[in-house]
């Protein structure tokens, strides 16, 4: 048996099994809860359409079903198009993973087709995503925290759903943010790396858009303005949109390898630290703490 199958079981003993990360009866979705609801017929509706809908949601299924199995979960996503519901949601209960996915979020003007597979992957992330994981009653459950899914969504989930693209191609006529480029410029020199790169940190930026909108917050996120402010302990509610921004832009610039995976218990497996030299990489300051880690790294 595998260590991740293990501590996976050892977790589902432990915990009860009907805790849910983004819970579908609470307060915790990818976002706040939220009364913006944005039917299927709704005419100002400008995100994306059923079929990309659909592709996005294959694409991700396709790269990670194998991959949930032999962590010991069955992958179930619910496809929720007709729902205007404006969230997402994952839950555990035995050994399915489910993922819930609504037309609403999808519709929304600030999503696009890369943007929507962030959430995916996002979601994907309370399941596989690895420490930090979020706290309740005091004790650590299944989930990784908001940020981390964040995280581990742009820097795992992401580059793997995209690997086998010709990301050069895709993001040739697409708006690439100026600061984006210049950053993954500075730290990849293989051109399809860097593609990928900016691919990944613009997605994050229409994600982190719709977070802006939803708290209807008076100012844009931008790439030149990332939260300079450290917590003193990590934070395992949702960051505020700019810091989540600020966790995609890291995220992308990050070069450990897709295939390391993350560690269930020490956050520094798998992901870029400051004590490894990778700052830039690294989750920011504006939401983790790796002193207030099991693991101070």
């Amino acid at each position: 048996m595998s260590l991740l199958k293990f501590i996976a079981m050892i977790a589902a003993l432990s915990f009860s099994a009907n805790i849910l990360a983004c819970d579908m009866h609470g307060t915790t979705g990818i976002v706040e809860e939220n009364d913006l609801y944005i039917s299927v017929d709704d005419k100002a509706a400008a995100g994306i359409n059923k079929f990309q809908f659909n592709r996005v949601i294959d694409k991700v299924v396709n790269v990670y079903k194998e991959i949930v199995e032999d962590n010991g979960g069955q992958l179930v996503v619910e496809r929720k198009w007709m729902d205007g519901t404006v969230n997402a949601y994952a839950k555990q209960k035995g050994d399915t993973w489910m993922v819930s996915m609504f037309g609403g979020l999808a519709r929304h003007s600030a999503v696009t087709e890369d943007g929507f597979t962030l959430v995916v992957c996002h979601e994907l992330g309370h399941h596989l995503g690895g420490a930090p994981k979020k706290f309740r009653n005091g004790k650590i459950v299944w989930a990784s925290n908001e940020g981390q899914a964040d995280y581990w969504g742009t820097m795992k989930c992401l580059r793997k759903v995209w690997a086998n693209e010709r990301n050069s191609a895709v993001m040739q006529n697409k708006t690439v943010d100026k600061t984006v480029r210049n950053r993954c410029a500075a730290t990849y020199r293989d051109r399809e790396k860097m593609a990928l790169c900016t691919r990944t940190a613009m997605a994050g930026k229409s994600i982190a858009s719709l977070f802006r909108a939803l708290r209807k917050l008076p100012n844009n996120v931008s790439f030149t303005t990332p939260v300079n402010k450290p917590v003193d302990t990590t934070y395992h509610g949702h960051p505020m949109p700019q810091c989540r921004l600020d966790t995609f832009m890291r995220a992308s610039l990050c070069q450990v390898p897709t295939y390391v995976d993350v560690s269930y218990v020490d956050p520094s497996v798998g992901t870029c630290t400051r004590a490894g030299g990778q700052i830039n990489g690294s989750r920011p300051r504006c939401w983790y703490n790796p002193k207030s880690s099991r693991y101070n790294r």
